[in-house]
């Protein structure tokens, strides 16, 4: 049995621009932290002579990973020539759709546990690049950058992406964020989501060359910069302040990324002590990030009177692990 951990994460700056619409003409730029939040992949052997796959359903097929419906583990087992008898099986700590990484965490623990079934020792630039190929190649979605990169890497990073697709990641290491971490309040708002769709109509307006959209785009990657320097410098009232024009600006890059319930909901917040805040990954429904300096429990009771449910969690340093290999 094997067992691969992957951590979830939550984008601080410059989501989107991890596009290959955005970063293919202007670079790429993305601020972001691993959490202790998982998605972990199980493999075992079977007795009988099948591949056996259990996700949110359940499919069986006799040694043809071609068969299999899920485009990602089809594609993950094709890529790595795996046709060999397995049970494969995915649990995480999160529901799926709710911005947070989940398809990218995915992708990365599967090609982990495989590589670590096949004997192979991989990098974790070459886990996050195999798995962005997959994903944005192979199956054309039109995902990013990021949560490949985020899931194989962990920790708090920064990925400049160039036009070509390279990226250039480093780690903030040696930082006490724990008052950071305090102040970042999560909500569920009960809503997931395929981010696919929203993403499709934001790459189709930067590909269209849609000035309000590339401009928003820019100003988000310019914000992102700013929030990495308010946080290295723990001026994080900045933050706060740095999320809610981030959020003016996310809004405008496409129009199914908010609704009259979310933005009444970033009001209510505000309206209740927190600076600034935004929906995790492409929007349209999954977590609510509020940076909130006082009064977290008083904030947290006023968020559940409306049906948010608060999230605890930690910053997390590791990318994928294998836990269990025997």
């Amino acid at each position: 049995m094997i067992i691969s951990r992957t951590p979830f994460r939550i984008t601080l700056g410059g989501g989107g621009t991890d596009l290959k619409s955005y970063y293919s003409q202007y670079d790429g730029f993305i601020f972001s932290t691993a959490i202790n939040k998982y998605m972990y992949l199980i493999l075992s052997e079977p007795f009988d002579d099948l591949i056996r796959l259990k996700y949110l359903g359940t499919e069986e097929v006799v040694k043809r990973p071609e068969e299999l419906k899920h485009n990602v583990a089809r594609e993950v087992l094709k890529s790595l020539s795996v046709d060999e008898k397995l049970d494969i099986v995915s649990l995480a700590d999160l529901p799926a759709g709710t911005g947070l990484g989940s398809s990218g965490c995915y992708t990365v623990g599967l090609l982990n546990a495989l590589y670590e079934y096949k004997n192979e020792y991989v990098s974790p630039t070459i886990l996050a690049e195999r798995a962005c190929d997959i994903e944005m190649n192979i199956l054309k979605y039109p995902s990013g950058k990021q949560d490949p990169y985020m899931a194989a890497f962990g920790g708090m990073r920064v990925l400049n992406i160039g036009r070509a697709g390279s990226v250039v990641t480093y780690s903030i290491e040696n930082l006490d964020l724990s008052d950071l971490n305090d102040n970042m309040l999560m909500f569920y708002t009960n809503v997931q989501r395929q981010a696919n769709e929203v993403l499709y109509n934001q790459s189709s307006r930067i590909f269209s060359n849609d000035k309000d959209t590339i401009k928003s785009l820019h100003n988000i990657k310019d914000i992102g910069i700013e929030i990495l320097e308010a946080i290295v410098t723990k001026n994080y009232t900045d933050v706060g302040l740095l999320f809610n024009e981030h959020w003016k600006n996310k809004k405008k890059t496409s129009g199914r990324i908010s609704n009259s319930t979310f933005d009444d909901i970033y009001d209510y917040g505000i309206r209740n002590g927190a600076i600034g805040g935004k929906l995790s990954g492409a929007g349209a429904g999954g977590f609510f990030l509020f940076y909130v300096e006082k009064n977290h429990d008083m904030f947290i009771e006023k968020m559940k009177c409306i049906g948010l449910r608060h999230m605890k969690y930690s910053f997390e340093r590791s990318g994928t692990r294998i836990i269990l290999s025997e």
